[in-house]
């Protein structure tokens, strides 16, 4: 009873998951109907920028429109942390199943160019927090053994947002629903969002963020009903982590005590956005078409992307507490730099088609197998208890800040030719290999208090 409150509440919080691969996804069936519904918004915004080199160009307000939700997301994880400190992980996860809501219904009642893209850029700050606190408020309600699994509902249910979102838009196109098309895409988020919303009021607040509220006994109630083994060990380790007594609640966080974790966090996120993962997902039925499929089937085949995404997410949700996050970071990391350099040889030579399709497949399964399930557990775990939100936004930002600057000019590179873009990610993925052989440390079954002595951190 009490381990299936602990599943139960994972499994919510991991909700504001799925609308976060959901919001990010679902543009990508309607992304090509909007170029043409604002093609005029884009004119009269290009022309009255005069002769700048770039924002001249109608391509940059269309690369504008389907990053709006993204700069929200950076902002949303930059300031999802003081919130979460304040007021609780589970308050601000309710909070931003409200913005979810009113982005989903602002999105498809949208009359104008600006009212789409403030819509946008609500759930994207929706969408940058549930990055932030839905990690955090598993990792600190999960013991050592399980974390991993655990935290990693939360990319499970990004993947199967994706997934829902490709397939809802391939479902909504089959409908021939014309002008109101692109607005139904949006919209049907607005369910889960009330659902998720709902479902809240039934999990219990993080007994870590309690004890950094000095509510010692809530926090050793709750971890009793989440059928913690070592309750009064796991007090003493957290209380010793927080220790107030000489760290000042104030304590900066940019400051050479944090700095092993701070760089670690940057980079894993600097990186898992530099392989193009979310060109790949926001504008995956335009590259299809650049490879010569249709538009139906180019649906279609962005469906097949999103199953083999949750099948590779589900394979390693499996193992990465068995297998560990640092052997999953190599074997992605491999996938990604054959699957790349064979997309951008395919599109130098013209041999789209089949060639292409294979090759994302085998990028995204690698996406999934590594980077995907890694990144949100390992940045939950490499924070002490008194900044781990800090943290947990520093990587949200940083993934959320390149993953912006990829979706806003990656149409303008597409221009021209895909080849020499794929080629810039294979590049950043033999980086990343380097990294993970020579910096990146394994944290595996270690309870979250010795990760940080680990570390270094006193």
């Amino acid at each position: 009873m009490k381990k299936g409150l602990l599943l139960r509440s994972a499994i919510v919080a991991a909700l504001g998951g799925l609308l976060f691969g959901f919001d990010t996804a679902v543009i990508s069936g309607a992304e090509q109907t909007l170029q043409e519904l604002y093609a005029g918004t884009y004119e009269s915004l290009a022309a009255a920028m005069g002769n700048l080199k770039f924002v001249s160009k109608p391509s940059f307000w269309h690369g504008c429109t389907t990053a709006s939700a993204l700069i929200g997301t950076i902002l949303g994880a930059w300031l999802s942390s003081k919130p979460s400190d304040t007021f609780g992980r589970r308050k601000t996860l309710s909070l931003l199943a409200v913005l979810y809501f009113v982005s989903a219904v602002g999105s498809g009642l949208a009359w104008n160019w600006w009212s789409f893209v403030i819509a946008r850029f609500i759930g994207g700050l929706a969408v940058g927090g549930s990055s932030v606190v839905g990690p955090i408020y598993i990792a600190e309600i999960s013991p050592a053994k399980s974390r991993g699994r655990l935290v990693a509902l939360l990319q499970f249910n990004i993947v199967l947002g994706i997934l829902l979102a490709f397939l809802s838009n391939y479902i909504i196109g089959t409908l021939k629903l014309g002008d109101l098309e692109w607005r139904w895409m949006f919209g049907v988020e607005a369910f889960p969002a009330a659902a998720f919303f709902l479902l809240l009021f039934g999990t219990p607040a993080s007994p870590r963020w309690l004890m950094t509220k000095g509510r010692e006994d809530e926090a050793r109630s709750i971890m009793s009903r989440l059928g913690a083994e070592h309750i009064e060990k796991e007090i003493y380790d957290i209380q010793q982590s927080i220790d107030l007594e000489h760290h000042a609640t104030r304590e900066p966080f940019f400051c050479r005590t944090y700095l092993k974790p701070i760089m670690l966090a940057f980079l894993i996120a600097a990186f898992n956005q530099l392989s193009g993962i979310n060109a790949l997902l926001y504008y995956s039925a335009r590259i299809f078409e650049m490879a010569g499929a249709s538009a139906d089937f180019a649906r279609l085949q962005s469906v097949l992307v999103g199953a083999t995404n949750l099948v590779f997410t589900m394979l390693a949700m499996a193992i990465i507490d068995h297998f560990g996050r640092k052997r999953l970071m190599l074997v992605g990391s491999i996938g990604y730099i054959i699957s790349l350099s064979t997309v951008a040889w395919a599109f130098y030579t013209d041999r789209g088609g089949t060639v292409v399709l294979a090759s994302f497949l085998l990028f995204i399964a690698s996406h999934a197998f590594g980077q995907g399930a890694v990144i949100w557990v390992f940045i939950s775990e490499i924070f002490p208890t008194r900044v781990r939100a800090k943290g947990q936004a520093l990587g949200s930002f940083t993934h959320w800040f390149m993953c912006a600057g990829i979706a806003w000019t990656f149409p303008m590179f597409a221009e021209k030719t895909g080849a020499h873009i794929f080629a810039f990610y294979a590049g950043m993925m033999v980086l990343q290999l380097i990294w993970v052989l020579l910096m990146m440390p394994e944290t595996k079954g270690v309870p979250l208090e010795e990760i940080q002595k680990k570390l270094g951190i006193e």
